[in-house]
């Protein structure tokens, strides 16, 4: 009797806890004993629900594996937790597809990572199957420490309008703003393991549950945004102090450098895109380098540039126009290139002219993942520090940290072209120069953020 009374109560405790979930806007997305409501998807790892879990098992020689939701959803919050073996992989995808058309029904679209590895990239934002990384942590380092190895984590997905958001244990860990897909389905993912490789490790999830109605977004926080829409500000990134340096429509607060206004030709401002026009000259003479108004000290510049085949251009910072060049104007410089075509990529010493480089003072350590194919969009970041410290970073990446005027800094320069310029780089202020190097290369979404 005992027995079925408290059978009884744990019925009345689960209707009752899940009258109140439904009340408040949210549904469970695991259905009692059944995958009832999902479908799997490419692999063939294993899935079963038991007490309540969805537990998914490696199976070796198969691709990844997805469980994913049958109905599609657009904006939405998710919450679940997951518990996964440690030397084990996984994401949960969102808005997600899997259609014929698209690498014969490949599963691509958003994901939040699961990486219990050293790399630490919990919580990050991966673009599966399409475009790779749009958010890795090392561009948030406190949220590495979010994911608990061996424990149950508690993970949250806020999708509304183009701002995805994710959260691990109540930290933050990827803020991205985005328009590329804007509804799918959610999957859990079991990642590939080769055919020699041992199966049967498994991740688990639970309390999965989805809200779609009357949402609210979490308050601001101070974290990193990563924006690909072209030539907006996110409210995070207004609250962090960021203005945009080039409105994305007009020629305002820029000029040729050493000229008093933008140039009349040799630049092309179209569909929100600033690019050189293709002249052919080393330093072109069509419209030449064009410069800010405004002199800046210590700052965080954010950029994105597209490179065509065998393009050379750069970002300069900290240009006076004191030295009376009658070329480029002098500064420290990002170097824009196509490394595989252009000649310049072999000069300087030890690749220090390649893309995101300290052109022709020090070399960027990139790997493969930072680098994008030509013509596609790629995103940069200058950082200078009050202290002078500097970083260059290329597509979530950093890539060349150094100190202006530190021993390393200046003896680089007494054996680089720029050794005859009196205190080269070492201005207190200085513009932000677009270099027109005759080649055809693209700007948009040029962000700026004051370091003082």
């Amino acid at each position: 009797m005992l027995r079925t009374l408290t059978i009884i109560a744990a019925l009345f405790f689960a209707v009752t806890l899940e009258a109140q979930t439904a009340k408040s806007g949210w549904h469970n997305l695991i259905e009692g004993k059944s995958l009832k409501g999902w479908k799997q998807l490419n692999g063939k790892a294993k899935y079963e629900v038991i007490n309540s879990e969805i537990i998914g098992t490696t199976v070796s020689g198969e691709p990844n594996s997805f469980l994913a939701t049958a109905n599609d959803y657009g904006d939405f919050i998710l919450e679940l937790e997951l518990l996964v073996d440690n030397s084990m992989n996984s994401g949960i995808q969102f808005r997600s597809l899997s259609t014929p058309e698209y690498n014969n029904g490949r599963v691509h679209g958003y994901q939040m990572e699961v990486d219990p590895s050293s790399r630490a990239w919990s919580g990050g934002i991966y673009d599966e199957a399409r475009r790779g990384w749009l958010y890795q942590l090392d561009i948030n380092p406190t949220a590495k420490t979010a994911f608990k190895k061996g424990e149950w984590n508690k993970y949250r997905i806020e999708c509304i309008g183009n701002t995805l958001r994710t959260w691990i244990n109540g930290i933050p860990t990827a803020h991205v703003i985005d328009d590329v897909t804007a509804k799918g389905f959610i999957a859990l993912q079991v990642h590939a393991i080769g055919k020699d490789d041992v199966p049967g490790k498994k991740i688990h999830w639970r309390n999965i549950r989805i809200k779609t109605s009357n949402l609210t977004p979490s308050p601001y926080d101070a974290i990193a945004v990563v924006n690909l829409v072209q030539n907006i500000l996110s409210p995070q990134e207004k609250s962090n102090g960021y203005t945009l340096l080039w409105d994305g429509k007009t020629t305002s607060g820029w000029r040729g450098a050493y000229r008093p206004a933008f140039p009349q030709k040799g630049w092309e401002l179209k569909d929100g895109i600033l690019s050189v026009v293709k002249s052919g000259g080393a330093e072109s003479t069509n419209g030449g380098d064009v410069v800010t108004n405004n002199e800046f000290s210590a700052f965080e510049l954010k950029f994105d540039f597209k490179l065509t085949e065998g393009a050379n251009s750069g970002i300069k910072y900290f240009v006076t126009e004191l030295e009376g060049n009658k070329g480029s104007a002098i500064g420290l410089e990002y170097q824009i290139l196509d490394d595989e075509k252009h000649p310049d990529a072999k000069l300087g010493r030890d690749g220090n002219r390649t893309l995101a480089s300290l052109y022709d003072l020090m070399t960027a350590n990139k790997v493969p993942a930072s680098v994008k194919k030509i013509g596609e969009w790629n995103q940069g970041i200058i950082r200078v520090y009050p202290d002078n410290k500097v970083e260059h970073w290329l597509n979530g990446y950093l890539v060349l940290q150094y100190e202006r005027g530190s021993k390393q800094f200046l003896d680089l320069v007494t054996i680089s072209k720029y050794k005859d310029w009196p205190n080269f780089g070492m201005a207190q202020k200085g513009r932000i120069l677009l270099q027109d190097h005759g080649d055809a290369v693209s700007f948009k979404s040029i962000k700026i953020k004051n370091l003082n």
